[in-house]
């Protein structure tokens, strides 16, 4: 082989391993980009915010705008905002510890989410089954029946309720012109009503997770089952709830965290004599504009939300450790 042959492999060579090596430091700049734009997220619209959240919870109330103080800032030089950091106290969240209301709106909001995270599971998991048994032509019209009212303001809908649920509303009237009560049903501004209303407005959320989880399941299992002669309801609690349990965590946890904190079900429909955390907050901000301690109000209860999660998350991820 002639010396310019040689050079030219050479060259060529050297070409392929210039654009291989481009080519893997592409590769790698895409992969933690993608890794780099959920962090960036969540940094600006969850920890950012939450840093301001905690630090007026460590500010004292004041008439003023805002009615928070001190309000940091680099006016005075760094002696300055050293001496600000200086007047931040923990005053707040002692209160809360404290004053028995705060205590009972956070028990009270994590017992009705609970319940109405239960309620919704038990009307959710026979719709979600229902549709992943449908035959395949009939499952989108029934996924579109779930999304559906997604399409209708969430504010209308829980309206809707009211002209349901209260004395002289729909239902009270089709129960007594079939003779099923006697008197009209007091509902409106009770905790069934904010029950009635939570699962209602997030079935859809659980209804989803559930459906999917479902829809992949292998139902030849179900009919080998049948075959050695299990009894449906033990095939049941034996194979098809147990595949089914990844769609039923998240389900349960995509109803239950809004849940704990929600304020307008609440507000409407369990009406001014129902405590819940949602509520409290709410008033804390705008009725009584004392933002430090409703700014603690709302950092227990995303840490009552999140450390939970996480432990959850770290326990199922040892979980299938030890299983690989």
């Amino acid at each position: 082989m002639s010396n310019a042959a040689v050079t030219a492999a050479a060259s060529s060579r050297a070409a392929a391993a210039g654009k291989s090596a481009l080519t893997r430091l592409g590769e790698a700049f895409v992969g933690r980009l993608v890794i780099i734009i959920p962090y960036l997220w969540l940094v600006f619209f969850f920890l950012i915010p939450f840093v301001i959240v905690f630090k007026i919870s460590l500010s004292q109330t004041a008439i003023a705008i805002p009615p928070y103080t001190p309000v940091l800032g680099f006016g005075d030089g760094l002696s300055g905002f050293f001496a600000q950091l200086k007047q931040l106290s923990m005053d707040n969240y002692t209160w809360l510890t404290q004053d028995a209301l705060y205590v009972n709106a956070y028990v009270t909001s994590v017992i009705v989410a609970a319940i109405s995270t239960v309620l919704t599971l038990l009307v959710g998991y026979p719709i979600a089954y229902g549709m992943a048994r449908a035959p395949a032509t009939l499952r989108p019209i029934l996924l579109m029946l779930v999304i559906l009212p997604f399409w209708t303001s969430f504010l209308i809908r829980v309206y809707a309720w009211i002209g349901i649920l209260k004395p002289e509303g729909l239902l009270n009237q089709l129960l007594l012109a079939t003779g099923v009560i006697s008197q009209p049903l007091i509902i409106l501004n009770t905790y069934t009503a904010i029950f009635i209303g939570i699962v209602y407005s997030y079935l859809p959320f659980m209804v989803l997770p559930l459906y999917s989880a479902l829809e992949k399941m292998d139902y030849s299992l179900i009919e080998a089952a049948k075959d050695l002669g299990c009894p449906p309801t033990s095939a049941f609690w034996k194979i098809t709830f147990p595949l089914s349990l990844p769609g039923v965590i998240a389900g349960c946890l995509l109803v239950f965290i809004p849940a704990v904190g929600e304020f307008v079900i609440p507000d409407l429909l369990g009406g001014s004599q129902t405590l819940m955390i949602g509520k409290t907050l709410w008033n804390e901000f705008f009725a009584n504009r004392d933002w430090p301690v409703s700014s603690a109000v709302a950092v227990i209860l995303l840490l009552l939300l999140i450390v939970p999660i996480m432990l959850f998350q770290r326990a199922q991820a040892r979980a299938q450790e030890q299983d690989r």
